[in-house]
């Protein structure tokens, strides 16, 4: 019997079926979450979620949050979080340049906008990372007899 997963950002719902296995970057390190996992409460960090279901694997980037685990459910409240087909690599590659040239400025470090600037830094870079390892390739697989 699967685990129910659901993965909201603060705008959307990201994410919502079944899963066998959940893999989360916790604040302590990655964690696996089973079916009738013991209930817990932990804070995520920047990083990847996988989320398993027979043979299939959909990939989510995660830039902080909180997961809830129940025997029966795992619900992940990220700051922000999309799936790594949905990612726009030319929008993360163009905020990944904005916030180097910003840091580059020199502003002092412990503004607020610098900051997030570091922030969006770190955000850019997870994403880019991500799409990069996990997405699937663009070329439409041809079906076996047409090869």
């Amino acid at each position: 019997m699967p685990i129910r997963c659901e993965i909201v950002s603060q705008d959307r719902m990201v994410y919502e079926g079944d899963a066998d296995m959940v893999l989360l970057p916790g604040a302590e390190g990655e964690m696996g979450i089973l079916p009738n996992h013991s209930p817990l409460l932990t804070t995520l960090k920047f990083g990847v979620i996988r989320v398993r279901l027979g043979a299939t694997e959909q990939v989510f980037t995660v830039a902080g949050g909180v997961a809830e685990v129940q025997p029966e459910i795992i619900t992940i409240l990220a700051d922000a979080a999309e799936n790594v087909d949905e990612i726009d690599i030319a929008r993360a590659e163009a905020a990944r340049r904005r916030a180097e040239e910003f840091l580059a400025r020199g502003a002092p470090p412990d503004t607020d906008a610098y900051l997030a600037m570091e922030a969006a830094l770190r955000r850019s870079n997870l994403r880019l990372d991500a799409a990069k390892r996990y997405r699937r390739g663009t070329q439409p697989r041809r079906p076996k007899d047409e090869a």
